[in-house]
């Protein structure tokens, strides 16, 4: 037993040998340690458990981005969602109310749907620009995020794209409001704002409010995918996530 193990111990100073007499040898050590001490094999192998962690962490958050991401871009996929709705910023809140308040309750509701509708349009640009975010995990980031918190793979994503999300998605906002019209609907719905008695004029950046708003909801729903796989064994659905998962619950 003490042979083999000093054999192992001398491994790399003779790595210059026959690869395949070196992993016999090497499988024989790891047995006999075994047989005295349990050791986790990934320890002694670690490319193994490093493309286990990462594959694994990786597939979760693909799973996440498929699964919501692309809910989200479908139509009413924000409007009728109550947890990404995009509502108005509290600037125009008042604005929708003398609006309504005028009887002009459907041109309200038409702005709000527009806003709506451009976040819908914008979230199309998202996977791509995820996956090559997941792609790029590293095994560090990988075992950070697994034994993370609840939402660390969420986090991780935030912090690795949201600059270029958002570079990605304010064109497309700027363009689907002209689209859908809700660049002329909210000219309309500001201009009879501001037209209004006693009240005060107000000039919103909407491409920068919708934008990050639809990051927001993005992410948001992304969380929701996490969350559910970290805590539901269910929704491991394949064998690498029950196994990846698995260290999550053990720590």
């Amino acid at each position: 037993m003490k042979n083999k193990l000093f054999l192992l111990l001398l491994l790399p100073i003779f790595s210059f040998a026959q690869g395949g007499l070196l992993d016999q040898i090497k499988k024989d050590v790891q047995k006999e340690v075994q047989k005295v001490v349990p050791v986790d094999l990934n320890t002694l192998n670690g490319a193994t458990g490093n493309v286990d962690i990462a594959a694994g962490l990786k597939e979760a958050l693909n799973k996440g981005i498929e699964k919501q991401v692309t809910k989200l871009t479908a139509t009413d996929g924000f409007y009728k969602n109550e947890m990404v709705k995009i509502l108005l910023p509290e600037e125009l809140q008042k604005v929708d109310d003398a609006l309504r308040k005028a009887g002009l309750s459907s041109l309200a509701n038409k702005g709000l749907v527009m806003l709506n509708r451009a976040a819908e349009d914008a979230t199309k640009e998202a996977t791509p620009i995820f996956v090559d975010a997941v792609k790029n995990m590293s095994f560090t980031d990988a075992k950070n995020i697994l034994m993370g918190n609840e939402s660390a793979a969420t986090s991780y994503l935030q912090t690795n794209t949201t600059s270029h999300l958002y570079a990605k998605f304010n064109p497309v906002i700027k363009n689907s409001f002209t689209k859908v019209g809700a660049d002329k609907v909210w000219a309309t719905i500001i201009k009879k704002y501001n037209s209004l008695p006693m009240v005060k004029k107000v000039n919103p950046d909407l491409t920068d409010y919708t934008t990050n708003k639809a990051l927001e909801g993005v992410f948001k729903m992304i969380g929701v995918e996490e969350k559910n796989i970290r805590a539901d064994i269910k929704a491991r659905t394949t064998p690498l996530l029950q196994q990846v998962f698995a260290m999550q619950d053990k720590k």
